[in-house]
């Protein structure tokens, strides 16, 4: 089972395969989704990346957190799952 990592404040420019050639060279990536806001059809910033082997998702978290992309400082982790909740109503 692969591990999935939250990837935050890349730029808005940044695209699926920026993020993909980025994160590969730590392991196979298996997806990568950013996250687009419903209204705008803008990104919003934050990506999630699926990687294949776990070892190869932690080195990615090592080296990619608070590297510069774009101009940007990343924030990785391990993503958590979502907890009820958010939304409107």
């Amino acid at each position: 089972m692969g591990k999935r990592l939250y990837v935050g404040n890349i730029p808005f420019s940044a695209t699926e395969e920026d993020l993909r050639e980025a994160f590969s060279a730590h392991g196979n990536v298996s997806g990568v989704d950013v996250i687009m806001d419903r209204e705008t059809g803008r990104p919003r910033g934050f990506a999630f990346v699926e990687m294949e082997d776990p070892a190869a998702a932690d080195a990615a978290v090592q080296a990619l957190d608070g590297s510069d992309f774009g101009g940007r400082n990343l924030r990785v982790n391990e993503a958590q799952e979502r907890r009820g909740g958010g939304g409107r109503r």
